[in-house]
């Protein structure tokens, strides 16, 4: 019988330690263990996502040798260890954001129409980014229906593309005022519900039809980001392939440990460093928000693959039943090296 501290049983990514090797093998088939999951910078334990990371770091249980390094050179917003503390300082200095000016939050709450929705066919160089928002109000008898009223897409520098009060297509029952701002005269003359879904259609697709957009790479369609945006273009009626969106309530590296979405304010407050959402909720901070999470997400530097999903037709064999005797036979280290991530890391969009 094998010894339940055998090295050959503890998983060489989350360390977890087994009494059989078959275990390990069948720990490994599920886990999806990869070279995008956080990684700890201490002791290179993987973690499922940054929140399980910040708990193996400080939080109520924390792994104590990882922790008092992390108090010393770990930065709280991406979770880094730096090379000494004067590092980490300059560090710090960038990696905390500042949030959106009042001023321009005001400028907004005034801003009519801004269209700048073009379609350029794919002549711009590499795959185009824009972040969108949508803020709703209530319809219906118990005025609990979400209707959207208002529409901000932004491209990667945080700039308005397109922004619009929508008139919805059923009457407002509840403008929300205290959270959206919005008031009966900004939706009297407002673009029409239909009219705003075939523009923002059009614009993300950009000349290529629906049917035919199949990867963020070599094709003209524009990679969305958002928070919710499962519930923002079900508002708008707008459809658009999953492959194309970058949803930051539903990326698993940014979810709760109990694998349930955080909310935007905390995720800005957390990995960005500054507060959002205080009264009155701007479309506009919402975009410049996700936008910033998914570049910091997608300039994580992770190994490269030449297949990295477990869903690659490449890797579908590599924890086969049928290869049970063979796996058993490998190192924790060699089991790890095949095995591949269950989600698109977002890493891979500047591959």
């Amino acid at each position: 019988m094998e010894c339940a501290d055998n090295p050959r049983n503890k998983c060489a990514a989350c360390y977890r330690q087994f009494n059989r090797m078959e275990h390990l093998v069948d720990h490994m088939r599920t886990s999806f263990h990869s070279v995008h999951e956080p990684t700890c910078g201490v002791c290179k334990k993987h973690c499922r996502s940054f929140e399980s990371l910040r708990e193996h770091l400080i939080g109520p249980l924390p792994k104590q040798e990882c922790r008092n390094v992390f108090n010393i050179r770990g930065c709280k917003f991406c979770l880094a260890i730096l090379d000494s503390p004067y590092a980490l300082r300059v560090h710090q200095d960038r990696c905390q954001l500042s949030g959106v000016s009042h001023g321009i939050s005001a400028y907004m709450a005034n801003l009519g129409l801004r269209d700048s929705l073009t379609i350029d066919n794919g002549y711009s160089r590499g795959p185009q980014v824009v972040a969108l928002a949508c803020k709703t109000v209530g319809g219906g008898s118990d005025r609990s229906l979400d209707l959207c009223a208002r529409v901000c897409i932004i491209d990667e520098n945080e700039n308005i593309i397109f922004h619009t009060y929508v008139k919805p297509s059923i009457p407002v029952t509840n403008y929300r005022y205290e959270t959206t701002g919005i008031r009966p005269e900004h939706l009297r003359d407002a673009m029409p519900l239909r009219q705003v879904q075939r523009k923002v259609q059009d614009f993300l697709c950009n000349g290529e039809p629906t049917w035919k957009i199949r990867s963020p790479k070599g094709g003209k369609a524009r990679i969305l980001v958002g928070h919710g945006l499962d519930h923002d273009l079900d508002k708008m009626q707008v459809e658009y392939p999953p492959i194309m969106i970058r949803d930051t309530a539903k990326y698993p590296p940014l979810m709760k440990t109990s694998k349930l979405s955080n909310s935007l304010k905390y995720l800005t407050q957390a990995y960005l460093g500054y507060d959002i959402q205080n009264g009155i909720q701007d479309p506009y901070e919402d975009c410049v928000a996700t936008m910033r999470l998914y570049v910091r997400m997608r300039r994580q530097v992770h190994r490269r693959q030449d297949y990295p999903l477990a869903s690659d037709p490449q890797n579908r064999n590599n924890f086969a039943s049928w290869r049970q005797n063979e796996l058993e036979r490998m190192s924790p280290e060699e089991m790890l090296a095949i095995s591949r991530s269950d989600y698109y890391c977002w890493c891979l969009d500047s591959a």
